[in-house]
């Protein structure tokens, strides 16, 4: 059964029992939550995803809840658990569903040490994938996002998740967070994508998010094979520029882009090496999205035979 043919009556029991258990990526999550808003949200999210037994063994075990006490009625607010802890201040309560991607994020980044993340979104079209890492601010998820719109393959807007073995990106399609100035660029760029509420002042600023599309989802066990490295930098009124990167550059910037690189030893060294030794990596500075789309799109074609 997928999430999107689950019932209102069995969604919220699911929930509100913490039952609910889905893959995201190479994990397993079981879910609960009491906030309706959230699980609606949440449902149009990830509609296409195989529910997985009640009974299944996870990876993380979260919920998102209302605080308890005074809280749950004079100006409520959202908490955010995993195994029982509270690793975080509350939220007010109608920002459970950025809680919760914030939250899962935090709980994959704190413990997914069998691989080598880094701060990168990736996608993929025709088996060839493209890894954005980027700092925050760059407009990483704008991009990534954009050519999401333009048919390419979802595999993370976050994490880019290296398996250490064949040097492939294990997809982990998620809503992708835009911020601010990004919300309208990107409802006019790609009007057919699914997006979700807008959430004023987080702490963040203001967030809508990009849901993952179908397709995505349903291949979320499908790795691909990267061929591109593209440091994203979004300036305002900037002409394009598309440069190439010497590996050893790369590699540093890479190095700086990761969230477990310093944990991960010879291996995670190792893995950098041979991903900076494989793919053409590339700085692209921007200040139209249309056009940053056409220079990433251009590496793909100048690759075809």
């Amino acid at each position: 059964m997928k999430v999107g043919e689950l019932g209102e009556a069995d969604l919220s029991r699911r929930l509100r029992e913490r039952r609910l258990c889905f893959a995201t990526g190479p994990f397993k999550v079981r879910l609960g939550s009491d906030v309706d808003s959230f699980s609606a949200t949440w449902q149009r999210s990830y509609a296409s995803l195989d529910v997985l037994p009640e009974e299944e063994v996870c990876h993380f075990r979260i919920a998102v809840e209302r605080q308890l006490g005074a809280r749950r009625w004079y100006r409520p607010q959202v908490v955010f658990r995993i195994e029982g802890l509270t690793p975080f201040d509350p939220y007010p309560l109608d920002h459970a569903f950025p809680m919760f991607e914030w939250g899962l994020n935090w709980c994959i980044a704190m413990s997914a040490h069998d691989y080598l993340m880094l701060h990168s979104a990736v996608v993929e079209r025709d088996g060839c994938a493209v890894v954005l890492p980027a700092q925050p601010g760059s407009g990483k998820s704008t991009l990534c996002a954009a050519l999401v719109g333009r048919g390419w393959r979802l595999l993370s807007d976050e994490f880019g998740i290296l398996r250490h073995a064949d040097g492939c990106f294990l997809p982990l399609p998620r809503a992708a967070p835009l911020k601010n100035a990004s919300i309208p660029l990107l409802r006019d760029f790609a009007p057919h994508l699914g997006f979700g509420p807008r959430y004023a002042k987080t702490r963040k600023g203001d967030v809508v998010h990009m849901f993952p599309p179908g397709d995505s989802l349903q291949r979320q066990a499908d790795p691909a094979r990267p061929r591109f490295i593209v440091f994203p930098r979004y300036e305002p009124g900037a002409a394009l520029q598309l440069q190439e990167q010497p590996p050893e550059v790369a590699m540093t910037r890479l190095v700086n882009n990761s969230f477990n690189y310093r944990v991960s030893g010879a291996q995670g060294f190792r893995s950098l090496c041979r991903l900076v030794r494989e793919c053409a990596s590339y700085q692209l500075i921007n200040g139209d999205l249309s056009e940053a789309v056409a220079a990433v799109e251009s590496l793909l074609q100048a690759r075809e035979p």
